[in-house]
């Protein structure tokens, strides 16, 4: 009998939440602004509101499958087993924070909903998202990278999340690629993320090096206000040839081509999957990563390297989630 599950990507700007079958993928789903100013309890409260909303629509127009539970990738440090989401960026005032009992009692005191609770961080959500339903689905081994307002990645290991002794495997941004550089990003100087986060990648075109300001494309995409250019300016411009442009993707995937091989090196994961926003770039990212991950590495490694775009988008968290909830109903009848 096929099931179904909520899946909840929790951000620091919106939630999203999803009914998923595990055969026909999202049938529902909402979107709202996430009530950051209101703390844990206040988000836990808009949380399970949402969650019971959908669970209630679901219910009534679903007549067969099993209920296999509420997924929910989340940022920050997440403890999987204890269910605590540790210092999640963008949601002030959290600290550690018993995130899945909270829910769990909450959907049970305010909504009459009892139901198994998972929780994950988001970047790991995303990655079993692409595992199960997405572009890492051909793949028993793989990596995320997820390129956006930062880098954040999950690492797939025998078709199983490999999240560490601490939960905090797979932060591909915070890997040091020019430890005396003057790129200094939460402290630490050099890392993936200083140097080509969403934020630096503009800083990065207007360096001296890639010369952004003497393009006339350029200046004319953000009228001359380099204080408004965009990685989709930089986009646009390198598919119609511009130089500054150009340079400024190659370098870009330069950096996360050596990242890629200092995994290869590390763990021997010959397989990418590469999403977020600024992966809408696609080749101009993906052509220079490849060919900086081959001169980064031993011959010896190059059999079998590959990097796919991710398929799912902003979903992947969604699916993931649920996906998670779909893989422990499976272990426990296995168990049973």
């Amino acid at each position: 009998m096929p099931s179904w599950a909520l899946g909840i990507d929790l951000g620091g700007t919106n939630i999203k939440i999803a009914v998923v079958d595990e055969l026909k993928g999202i049938l529902f789903e909402d979107t709202q602004p996430t009530d950051a100013a209101a703390g844990p309890e206040g988000v836990v409260r808009q949380l399970a509101f949402m969650a019971d909303a959908i669970y209630q629509r679901a219910a009534e127009a679903l007549d067969t499958g099993f209920f296999a539970g509420i997924g929910l990738g989340a940022p920050g440090a997440v403890d999987a087993e204890k269910g605590t989401l540790s210092y999640p960026p963008n949601l002030p005032g959290w600290g550690r924070y018993d995130l899945r009992d909270q829910l769990q009692m909450r959907l049970e005191q305010a909504h009459g909903l009892r139901s198994v609770v998972i929780i994950e961080n988001d970047a790991n959500a995303a990655a079993y998202g692409e595992a199960i339903f997405g572009g890492g689905n051909a793949f028993r081994d793989f990596m995320l990278v997820t390129l956006g307002t930062g880098v954040g990645g999950g690492i797939i290991l025998d078709r199983k999340l490999y999240r560490g002794p601490s939960g905090t495997a797979g932060e591909i941004g915070f890997m040091i690629i020019d430890f005396e550089g003057e790129s200094v990003h939460a402290g630490i100087r050099g890392t993936i993320e200083g140097l080509i986060g969403k934020e630096r990648i503009v800083e990065l075109a207007c360096s001296p090096e890639m010369g952004a300001s003497r393009s006339p494309r350029l200046n004319e995409l953000c009228s001359r206000d380099f204080s408004h250019l965009s990685p989709r300016h930089l986009e646009q411009a390198a598919k119609e040839g511009d130089a500054a442009a150009l340079r400024t993707w190659e370098r870009i995937g330069a950096i996360l081509g050596v990242g890629l091989a200092n995994i290869t090196a590390l763990m021997d994961i010959r397989k990418f999957v590469i999403g977020g926003g600024i992966s809408a770039a696609g080749e101009l990212i993906f052509k220079p990563a490849m060919m900086q991950l081959h001169r980064s590495t031993l011959p010896s490694m190059h059999d079998g390297l590959e990097i796919v775009p991710a398929r799912l988008g902003n979903k992947a968290g969604i699916y993931g989630a649920a996906a998670l909830c779909f893989n422990a109903a499976q272990s426990s009848n296995r168990d049973d």
